[in-house]
């Protein structure tokens, strides 16, 4: 089946994000279990819930990266699911951050940044590193866009994958674990990142461990537990008057 070259319009009355009764299983291991989750614009939702739940599995699942075996994934009110569709258009649309940098260790930084936008989407190498430069004064890392990436911090490192993807003015950001391969002294300086992001209205999906993030960060907090979003809602409630046993004993548990 031939894929269409350009997305349907966006349907301005649908949530930004909606997740529909996903289900995802790797061979006889179901990891998502009919899970279904709404993310409206300019919304910070974090997902939390110990390593094996389904939060990295979800965040691939909506970039396209893994294939859903039942349910359905729309993006500002399009089926993105539908095998007709283009994924590198969608992921245009999607920008996703992992735990790994990822950065190319022989290119420079701003020549990392600017890969995408020239070889996929086609921009003149000027234009490219012009909204580059623009994104990487946003991080806080102007200065260092002539530097490799091995003579960058761990933190630096993170923020310019962070850059890659705000670059392509994605309409919602995902991120996985970004600050768990950091030395601690280094946390910090990403998760302030992102809070800084957040006011600039960017729609982000998180999946983090660090629920002081969480508390002052999130619009939602969604607790995952066998591929389940077990609890969610604001985070005063699930952080600090969790009504399930499960997340009461899983924060129990990642809190001392």
């Amino acid at each position: 089946m031939s894929r269409a070259r350009h997305l349907p319009p966006a349907r301005l009355d649908a949530p930004l994000l909606s997740v529909r009764k996903v289900r995802k299983s790797f061979g006889d291991h179901l990891v998502l279990d009919d899970l279904s989750l709404d993310v409206d614009a300019h919304r910070v939702v974090v997902l939390i819930g110990a390593s094996g739940s389904g939060k990295s599995t979800l965040l691939r699942c909506i970039d396209l990266l893994e294939d859903i075996d039942d349910g359905e994934i729309e993006l500002e009110g399009r089926d993105i699911t539908d095998p007709r569709l283009d994924a590198n258009a969608v992921r245009a649309r999607i920008g996703m951050v992992f735990q790994a940098y990822n950065l190319f260790p022989h290119l420079r930084v701003l020549d990392n940044v600017t890969l995408a936008p020239r070889l996929v989407h086609g921009s003149a190498r000027k234009d490219a590193e012009d909204e580059a430069m623009a994104v990487l004064e946003r991080v806080g890392l102007a200065a260092k866009a002539q530097a490799f990436p091995d003579a960058l911090s761990g933190g630096q490192q993170q923020r310019v994958a962070i850059a890659r993807a705000l670059v392509a003015k994605p309409a919602v950001m995902l991120l996985d674990e970004v600050t768990s391969a950091l030395d601690p002294e280094l946390v910090g300086e990403v998760l302030a990142l992102l809070a800084e992001l957040k006011e600039t209205g960017l729609t982000m999906v998180v999946a983090t461990h660090e629920m002081g993030f969480a508390r002052e960060v999130a619009d939602e907090v969604c607790f995952l537990h066998q591929g389940r979003i077990h609890e969610r809602g604001a985070p005063a409630q699930v952080l600090g008057d969790p009504q399930e046993e499960r997340t009461r004993e899983f924060l129990r548990r990642i809190t001392g």
